[in-house]
């Protein structure tokens, strides 16, 4: 019932002024009246700060197992999941979808303190509402899952699909120590069928009998077999979370079957390529540091490298074996060019007063190719990139990680995938593999130089140190 003795100033400030604006008011006035008690309702009631529910990492990593119950689903549909304490809430949002049989086609959320909705709770953002700005919260990407859970009783709320409105409450049955060999996530019970996608957030068990055949169904072994499927177990591996997301989104397309056949291989690797293996594939980069690192490369006023640096550099570069045409002027040469602007953008060299000299990092590294090996790695995905760039720099990197020595680099599967999932050319034709030359990040340049020389078109068979250092990439961040 209606009791203006409780109202707030709040509420009694807004009526007296719209019974004012009401006071003597024309028809054609009233958009008017609509626009200014909008903006002051939205001046006086913006969302007040959320409380910070959000704990420290466990000094240990641990295994949570977790009951995940549907709300208000009669009778109860659940679900119970040993999970470790240490994979990201993006990752915990896959397991739940994996132990409901749900497909990710829409957004979700987490919330620490209250419901996904309420103001006051402190919530974890999926990639497109995070991307929005529209909501106060934190990446889901950014935040472990023991940063929400600790103990016996500590609940984590989750609502997926806005529309359907599938809420959901992880509640803490126990904790226990995990072991190297512990999976990320493994389902040991349940109860009942989850309703499917887009049913209209029906959860009890007469309407659930109408779109889906048995309502009491559950079989672990299928949420099981779900959760071990090769890209979502490359979570244990520690890839790359941006990789991680891009696998995931690509997965139900139709040109995904090469993805899955290399998860596979890349779950199941190990290094390759060490000590003089690295020094042989990583010359050209080795070359160019110890060489420039005494005086320096001197420039000409147009700034390209001089003609016997360019002969020299010539000798060392795999992708100069066989190409056609004056290898003594840098601008003629666009293979040595390339790669010499590549390095300045991996932050090995620099140019200063006509000369190109190392840098401070540049100059350590000369001597230690396992140590370059990881810079770059680093570099080669922590990089500005815009999305088409990223995009495809991942994939690059994933396909040449799960590749063998001698394997050719998939350059047509990759623009394939890029071309179903969102990408295309800018007259509006399908991503092709020369597309991929020219990405400006190095990565590319890179996995030439240190391959085998390939006559005629560009392609890149794929040396151990290429696919060694593809993988600490990915695995990097």
């Amino acid at each position: 019932m209606h009791d203006p003795g409780h109202e707030s100033p709040d509420a009694e400030e807004l009526r007296r002024q719209f019974e004012a604006m009401l006071a003597g008011l024309q028809p054609n006035e009233l958009p008017t009246l609509l626009n200014q008690l909008s903006r002051t309702a939205a001046d006086r009631f913006e969302r007040p700060p959320s409380i910070r529910h959000r704990k420290e990492p466990l000094a240990e990593t641990v295994v949570f197992r977790i009951r995940v119950d549907l709300d208000e689903a009669r009778p109860p549909i659940w679900r119970r999941l040993d999970v470790r304490s240490d994979i990201s809430l993006e990752d915990l949002h896959r397991v739940v979808q994996a132990a409901f049989g749900w497909l990710d086609y829409h957004l979700y959320r987490f919330a620490l303190g209250g419901s996904p909705f309420d103001r006051r709770s402190e919530l974890f953002l999926c990639p497109f509402d995070a991307q929005e700005g529209e909501e106060v919260g934190t990446p889901v990407a950014e935040v472990r899952l023991d940063e929400t859970l600790h103990e016996q009783g500590d609940a984590l709320r989750y609502v997926y699909d806005y529309g359907d409105s599938w809420e959901l409450t992880l509640q803490v049955e126990s904790v226990r120590e995990a072991s190297e060999d512990t999976p990320w996530a493994r389902c040991v019970d349940g109860r009942r069928a989850a309703p499917p996608e887009d049913c209209g957030g029906i959860t009890d068990a007469k309407s659930l009998a109408e779109v889906v055949d048995d309502p009491a169904h559950f079989d672990v072994d299928e949420v099981n077999a779900a959760l071990s499927d090769p890209i979502l177990s490359l979570v244990d591996t520690g890839i790359d979370a941006r990789l991680g997301h891009l696998l995931y989104l690509v997965q139900p397309l139709d040109e995904s079957g090469a993805v899955t056949a290399s998860a596979t291989r890349l779950a199941a690797s190990s290094t390759i390529a060490t000590g003089d293996q690295l020094e042989a594939d990583l010359l050209p980069y080795l070359w160019f540091l110890r060489r420039a690192r005494d005086e320096g490369f001197p420039l000409t006023s147009a700034g390209y490298l001089k003609p016997a640096d360019v002969v020299a550099a010539s000798k060392v570069l795999p992708t100069m074996k066989y190409f056609i045409g004056a290898k003594n002027r840098e601008v003629q040469s666009t293979p040595v060019l390339h790669f010499r602007e590549s390095l300045l953008r991996m932050g090995l060299l620099r140019k200063h007063k006509g000369r190109l000299l190392p840098t401070r990092v540049g100059t350590k590294l000369a001597d230690d190719p396992q140590a370059l090996a990881d810079h770059l790695a680093d570099r080669l995905l922590n990089q500005k990139m815009d999305g088409f760039t990223e995009d495809a720099s991942l994939l690059m990197l994933f396909f040449a990680a799960a590749s063998e020595p001698g394997d050719e680099m998939p350059l047509e599967t990759i623009g394939a995938l890029l071309t179903a999932y969102r990408w295309q050319g800018t007259d509006g034709r399908p991503i092709q593999k020369y597309d991929l030359y020219d990405l400006d990040n190095g990565i590319y340049e890179f996995l030439e130089a240190v391959s085998p020389p390939e006559r005629g078109l560009r392609g890149v068979t794929l040396s151990p140190t290429a696919i060694e250092v593809a993988r600490r990439a990915i695995h990097h961040r």
